[in-house]
């Protein structure tokens, strides 16, 4: 794994059948608590919606951390470590999840990152930052998802 990259795998309760309806009733998740240790500060919360096969990469940030959480849907997370000074310089990382495979996964500072969905049903993407966004000056530097010096195939990620 990536060096900085940490990834709760999240609990899931099951809501108690209701005998007299014959309906799922639900789940229960906790996805972030500040006892968790994962964010340094908290700077704001944002969700996006992408659909079957979209790729949406790559970008990176030089002052904050990301927490992403796949609500429902299926995606591929990639993660590549371009920081120099880092033990995993140079590695890629593919993070699998969404609906019955949910987690939490931190992306430190500098960490090139981006994702593909892989299900039919659309990817619900619920993403914390450590830095409010700033649209006269963004932390966000935006590299190809065809970057060759991240080399990543992304024809290797199959739609389900």
């Amino acid at each position: 794994m990536i060096d900085g990259v940490k990834i709760k795998e999240l609990k899931v309760w099951e809501d108690k059948p209701d005998l007299k309806q014959d309906i799922k009733p639900g789940v229960l998740m906790e996805v972030l608590r500040d006892d968790d240790n994962l964010m340094s500060k908290f700077g704001q919360s944002n969700f996006t919606i992408a659909h079957t096969g979209t790729i949406k990469a790559f970008h990176w940030h030089k002052y904050q951390d990301d927490l992403w959480f796949l609500a429902s849907g299926k995606a591929a997370i990639v993660l590549y470590d371009q920081r120099k000074d880092s033990l995993t310089h140079g590695q890629t990382d593919v993070i699998y999840g969404g609906t019955d495979d949910y987690k939490l996964v931190l992306i430190p500072v500098g960490v090139v990152h981006g994702y593909k969905v892989l299900s039919k049903e659309p990817c619900l993407l619920f993403y914390h930052v450590t830095k409010a966004y700033d649209s006269t000056n963004p932390d966000e530097e935006r590299i190809d998802p065809y970057d060759k010096e991240i080399g990543f195939d992304w024809d290797l990620l199959k739609e389900e």
